[in-house]
């Protein structure tokens, strides 16, 4: 009989092949064992040790705890992100040193601490998730075939075990604690519950108004100091439905927050690239945003004409773009309006000419990072199907004025109709 490591690696290769009689006949060979008294044990430690070899390669690839459980969940199902974690929470104890603080703080959001024991990982999950031998080395098969065929992604931070490890920062400043965070938390968390679209668009301008200024504070601080810092980056999940119009709302809220994003539409998530303090705004206001604008499309929804419900996706997609070119705009409204307020404060002391080339500098350094991690990087043209989803989700989205700092009434948003 083949050891528990061939047979793995013929379990392996049958399912990455097109023949699925093969792939089940080498899965009863798994079921079956090396043949021996502990054959069972031995293949699923076979499966944990090839698991963990594949989970120590993704770090250096690019790859982030956080992304690896989306795309498994997206790719799979929950089922199979789970012995995901337990086999990140054995990695991460035979990971030598040294691991940087995010890379841990990643780990605990998505692990549970102390539950999967190395020496029953399979068996383990497999009682928890109620399975029978059979579809638990299935999954365990599918769960490796993914991790063992991820590409390499842009490489945001210092990996585990690299030397910018032991130095690396956090992806910003503290996520909690900050008074100014929490302020625009709480602005957002009332922006989500509300039932009426104007105080919704009015407390998420007031959030994107006190993020400009924390943001330009942050800016002038790091001006003044030593650290060398370089612009890092965060992905955010546009998984379906509407990938494209989630895509494009990542974007509108990285730009009125000085940063950059691609949309990589196969892996189901969008690269932002920025400052740490702008990073942690656009994940508040995506996150927000997106409640609101599923909130706002249902309502729409509603009060569609009798008899215009024969294309519901064709106008939920265009409305959910109306509605993040138009939320985009009402966004960089109020961030150019705390800019030109800072900079006339600014005008009336010693360091007057500071903050407009500081805050050039920084776009300039942003930009730059992304032509470094994207130099392929391409435009996706917008198309809009549905001229009725495309003027309720604009007229959603401009029902209040987010004009909080005297800024200039914002234009309207051009758009034809594709007939398609």
């Amino acid at each position: 009989m083949p050891d528990a490591d061939e047979l793995v690696a013929n379990a392996l290769a049958a399912v990455r092949g097109a023949d699925v009689r093969q792939a089940e006949r080498q899965l009863d060979q798994l079921i079956v064992g090396t043949g021996a008294a502990d054959g069972s044990t031995a293949v699923d430690a076979a499966l944990l040790r090839r698991l963990v070899r594949g989970l120590t390669r993704l770090w250096p690839r690019g790859w982030q705890p956080v992304d690896l459980d989306r795309i498994t969940a997206r790719r799979l199902d929950a089922r199979a992100a789970r012995l995901v974690r337990d086999a990140m929470a054995v990695q991460r104890r035979e990971q030598p040193d040294p691991v940087p603080a995010w890379f841990d703080e990643q780990l605990r959001e998505v692990t549970t601490e102390g539950r999967a024991n190395a020496e029953n990982v399979l068996s383990g999950w497999s009682a928890r998730e109620s399975l029978d031998r059979v579809d638990a080395l299935r999954t365990a098969v599918d769960v490796l075939a993914l991790v063992e065929s991820l590409p390499p992604i842009a490489v945001l931070r210092p990996p585990p075990g690299s030397s910018g490890a032991a130095t690396a920062r956090s992806a910003g400043p503290a996520r909690s604690g900050s008074p100014m965070l929490d302020r625009v938390r709480a602005l957002l968390a009332k922006a989500e519950s509300t039932t009426f679209p104007a105080e919704a668009e009015a407390l998420t301008g007031k959030a994107q108004e006190l993020i400009a200024r924390h943001s330009i504070d942050e800016a002038l601080l790091a001006a003044g100091s030593e650290r060398g810092d370089v612009p890092g980056g965060v992905r955010l999940s546009t998984d379906t439905p509407y990938a494209g119009a989630k895509a494009l709302l990542v974007q509108e809220v990285a730009v009125a927050n000085r940063c950059e994003a691609v949309w990589s539409d196969d892996l189901g998530f969008a690269t932002v690239l920025g400052w740490p303090a702008d990073l942690v705004a656009v994940e508040l206001l995506y996150t927000s945003l997106l409640v609101q604008a599923t909130a706002a499309m249902l309502r729409g929804r509603a009060e569609r004409r009798p008899g215009s419900g024969r294309r519901t996706k064709v106008w939920d997609e265009s409305f959910l773009n109306a509605f993040a070119l138009r939320i985009g705009e009402r966004l960089r409204a109020a961030t150019e309006a705390a800019t030109d307020a800072a900079d006339q404060a600014a005008a009336e002391t010693a360091g007057a000419e500071r903050l407009l080339p500081v805050l050039a500098a920084r776009g300039e350094a942003v930009r730059e990072r992304l032509d470094t991690l994207f130099p392929g990087v391409t435009r996706h043209r917008l198309s809009v199907r549905d001229a009725e989803g495309w003027s309720s989700g604009t007229s959603a989205a401009d029902r209040a004025s987010l004009d909080v700092g005297g800024g200039r009434k914002p234009r309207q948003v051009p758009g034809r109709p594709d007939r398609r």
